[in-house]
């Protein structure tokens, strides 16, 4: 690829656990680059990013924030990422776009787990990323111990790029490992340059040679000077971290305060160095059009009150122009973000993330072209996380209903994690995320940007009916009116079908005492008791024989025969020990090794089978759990795995079969049940 821009351009992502202080960190880089001339802060709701209302509402970011700067000849685009794992799937969205990350997180050696996923994640796509350790005033663990706890979630080994200097329990500067240069902070301002301190001159050593030492290990020539005994110039050393971070084979590891601009001036010097620029990524990457061809991909959608549809876009290769169809779309505005301010341009070039408007029927993900330069595969975007948690939604309003549909569609294009649908038996609207946290703030949205209030319950339990015996059964329907009567006389054999068959009808009839033209009525008759059975749930594994009956010339019809077959399945039903199911899913949960012994109790406390564990394929340290698990037991299941396992742990599941529902337990649904529509489907059980 030859796309060469007149200002080189980086693109990076701030990501890390809720609380690790991004966008603080997004804050301190505008700040010290000048593009911003008074820092925000998170508690005072003025910051770039957290810019939407629900995310300063609630202090912690909900979405990805774009904003650019300029720094040493480069234009950085920082992409500040939410933390919270019920919106990680922004993070990933917006991963597959940049050009390297910073892992920002605590010093706090016990919450170093809480990177594991994101690590995995980084690693498994090849982004370059590296660590900047955070609130290093705040530190409770010392600097090596969070060191050998990052080592223990990353795949790729952790080099340290600075050594911290610290007087009592307060951090003052830090040592650059490369150099060997010692540096003071000052809040605000530049690090002076200072003496390596001499009580700390053996730890410098140790980090230094640690350093060395793993680059060596992808350095033939560097690993010859350090068995020599020969210094490495700075130069060789600082190729070593460009080219090893560059191929995402090293992550290099910076400290600082990020509240205070410590270390954020050598942080930048490190992107700026070390990691790779926009054209190096895309040829990493690879491209499947000419080298002339704008080739651009959707990381975000929003839907904004003033503009309307903004989709932000990474452009991988050529040049878009403002009026550019792009899938079949004409391109609105070009902007550059700052938050949520936004900045027209007329072009943009390869290697810039920037937002363009209007793209109809274009999702988060897809790839962009022109008419003329069909791509021969879409670019990789991240797979979407499943939906582990559900609210049962309804308009406030009457009216709104129809406007629901639309008003949800539009916040799925801008966030794919949602899901939703209308269930088919117990006719609910389910909105599907990935947390509690996750649908608050979806519903928020929706009253705020379509003025569409929602209330909310639990989602009810699709419970079913099945019979444990069978039985025969007569039914016969005569009405006499002044005119035409009508006259329909069914007899049926119920019976139950093994667990899974769902419903069968044949008949038997010999000689025509049932014309064929009424068998039709009979089988909707059955079909239609069977909606709501005995117990006042969907029946299935029910077979139905139309074995006997009898017609009248002039009185029987369709009609008739359909509501003596009612009658028949009435009286015959009762006869047949209806049996409450439920539905049962197979869930698979992934977790830490040391919590694997607490998740079993979880399971087995909420009624589920133990299928068995081993370990999760692909990640050290790691189980999987197979397990059988009743849906009225999962609701809230993410929230107390999460509970268990630091935030980290996620399942995965899919409906699986149904079974009976313990007798002490069914009686207390079926109480529930009484009087809701007549029995009718599942009223208003909640579990």
């Amino acid at each position: 690829m030859n796309n060469k821009v007149e200002v080189g351009s980086r693109n990076v992502a701030i990501v890390g656990p809720y609380l690790s202080g991004k966008t603080t960190l997004l804050e301190s880089l505008l700040s010290v680059t000048g593009t911003i001339n008074r820092k925000g802060r998170v508690q005072d709701r003025n910051t770039v990013g957290d810019s939407a209302t629900e995310a300063r509402d609630r202090q912690m970011s909900v979405e990805i924030n774009a904003a650019s700067t300029e720094y040493g000849g480069v234009r950085f685009t920082f992409v500040d990422c939410p933390g919270s794992v019920e919106f990680a799937q922004e993070t990933y969205n917006a991963l597959i776009g940049v050009d390297a990350a910073i892992v920002v997180c605590e010093a706090v050696s016990d919450r170093v787990l809480t990177l594991a996923p994101l690590f995995k994640f980084l690693d498994d796509w090849e982004i370059p990323h590296l660590v900047f350790i955070n609130k290093m005033d705040r530190a409770t663990s010392h600097y090596m111990d969070v060191l050998q706890a990052l080592k223990s979630v990353s795949s790729r080994p952790l080099v340290p790029h600075q050594y911290p200097i610290a007087q009592g329990e307060e951090i003052v500067g830090f040592i650059d490992l490369v150099s060997e240069q010692a540096y003071h902070y000052h809040p605000g301002a530049p690090a002076d340059p200072v003496p390596v301190p001499e009580a700390l001159r053996s730890e410098e050593q140790a980090a230094r040679a640690e350093m060395l030492e793993v680059l060596a290990d992808f350095d033939d020539h560097l690993l010859e000077e350090l068995l020599e005994e020969t210094t490495p110039p700075e130069e060789e050393i600082l190729q070593d971290l460009k080219m090893d971070l560059g191929a995402d084979l090293i992550v290099p590891v910076f400290v600082g305060v990020a509240e205070q601009d410590y270390g954020v001036r050598p942080l930048l010097e490190a992107l700026l160095r070390e990691a790779p620029d926009a054209e190096t990524t895309a040829e990493h990457r690879g491209t499947v059009l000419s080298a002339k061809a704008p080739l651009a991909q959707v990381l975000k959608t929003y839907y904004t009150p003033q503009g309307g549809k903004l989709s932000l876009v990474r452009v991988w290769q050529g040049t878009i122009t403002d009026g550019m169809t792009l899938n079949g779309v004409r391109a609105g505005g070009l902007y550059r973000l700052m938050g949520q301010q936004t900045h027209s341009l007329t072009t943009a070039q390869a290697g810039e993330i920037i937002a363009v408007s209007r793209l109809e029927g274009v999702r988060t993900g897809d790839t962009l072209t022109t008419a003329d330069s069909q791509p021969t595969a879409e670019l990789p975007k991240a797979e979407h996380m499943a939906p582990v948690f559900a609210l049962a939604i309804t308009p406030e309003k009457r009216n709104d209903e129809v406007k629901l549909s639309g008003a949800l569609t539009k916040l799925l294009e801008e966030d794919p994690s949602l899901a939703w649908e209308q269930h088919g038996d117990t006719h609910e609207v389910i909105l599907w995320g990935q947390g509690d946290i996750h649908l608050q703030v979806a519903l928020d949205r929706l009253q705020r940007k379509y003025n569409l209030p929602m209330s909310t319950h639990l989602p009810q339990v699709p419970y079913k009916e099945t019979i444990r015996k069978p039985t025969s059964s007569h039914g016969r329907y005569k009405h006499q009116t002044g005119g035409h009567g009508q006259f329909g006389d069914v007899h049926l054999d119920i019976k139950p079908l093994p667990r899974g068959e769902g419903f069968n009808f044949k008949e038997t009839i010999v000689g025509g005492v049932v014309p064929r033209q009424y068998i039709p009525g009979v089988e909707t008759g059955v079909r239609e008791f069977l909606v709501h059975g005995p117990l006042g749930f969907p029946v299935v594994d029910v077979a139905v024989t139309l074995t006997n009956g009898s017609y009248h010339n002039v009185d029987s019809s369709e009609q008739a025969f359909k509501q003596a077959a009612r009658i028949a399945m009435q009286e015959g039903m009762t006869q047949c020990e209806p049996t409450l199911l439920e539905p049962i899913l197979a869930i698979a949960i992934s977790i830490p090794t040391d919590f694997t012994s607490k998740v079993l109790k979880l399971v087995s406390g909420r009624r589920g089978q133990i299928l068995g564990y081993a370990a999760k394929d692909g990640w050290h340290g790691w189980d999987e759990v197979a397990a059988h698990l009743p849906q009225a037991e999962m609701h809230d299941l993410i929230v107390e795995l999460r509970s268990l396992t630091m935030g980290v742990g996620y399942f995965h599941w899919e409906a699986h079969h149904l079974q009976e529902v313990p007798e002490k337990l069914a009686e207390k649904v079926l109480a529930s049940n009484i009087g809701n529509n007549n029995g009718n489907s599942n009223g208003n059980n909640r579990h």
